[in-house]
């Protein structure tokens, strides 16, 4: 068991471009969106290294959505010209090994092929890699699956985005730990960030009705 390690990790954006956006049909729009700015958030509230990377941005692909450009406007951009694959353009490689960092997050469009082609090739570069599946979309979710089994038998670790989140924290008293986390989570996972304004309610203002119980 390799543990996340906050200190050890690099963040990748890869290809969540607007254009490319429109092939995922796994993930319902509104969701997929806020899962892939919940992602570059990732790096914001933890301080990772974060690079960014696009494919042929100035065809139909299109750009990065501006938030994340905003989110990390001092950050590497690599903007490919023409490599599927991340891993054979030179310059990021380059950023990515100037990180001096082992463990790698990374989320993409499509998944079976911008985040599993890139995934593959860093395992076999010898780092330990995480995909991050929420942020990760593609066309159905039969090839999503797929190329999750894939990136398995490889020996990619295939996570939530909560998971990721949770490893690099490992304790709510840490920092980041919950000042940063639970305004994270009311942002992007709102199932735990309600539950999370129900608890202050209660505290604030609540009151034990009849039949209650722990």
């Amino acid at each position: 068991y390799e543990r996340l390690d906050k200190d050890n990790a690099v963040l990748l954006v890869v290809d969540h471009q607007i254009g490319l956006f429109q092939l995922v049909h796994d993930i319902e729009p509104d969701q997929y969106r806020t899962n892939i700015l919940a992602h570059a958030a990732i790096g914001k509230v933890f301080n990772l290294p974060t690079i960014l990377t696009t494919s042929s941005e100035t065809g139909p692909n299109g750009p990065l959505p501006k938030e994340i450009i905003d989110m990390h406007p001092d950050a590497p951009f690599i903007k490919r010209t023409g490599e599927v694959n991340a891993w054979d353009n030179s310059d990021f490689r380059a950023a990515v090994k100037a990180t001096g960092k082992k463990q790698v997050i990374l989320a993409g469009i499509v998944t079976d092929v911008c985040t599993t082609f890139l995934a593959l090739s860093l395992v076999q570069e010898g780092y330990t890699v995480f995909a991050n599946t929420e942020a990760s979309g593609t066309k159905t979710v039969g090839i999503a699956n797929d190329a999750n089994a894939r990136m398995r038998a490889a020996g990619v670790h295939v996570l939530s985005m909560f998971a990721v989140v949770c490893e690099l924290m490992r304790d709510w008293r840490n920092t980041p730990g919950s000042p940063e986390l639970l305004p994270f989570f009311d942002q992007y996972y709102s199932s735990y960030g309600f539950l999370a304004r129900g608890h202050a309610a209660a505290i604030d203002r609540g009151t034990i009705l009849p039949g209650e119980s722990e």
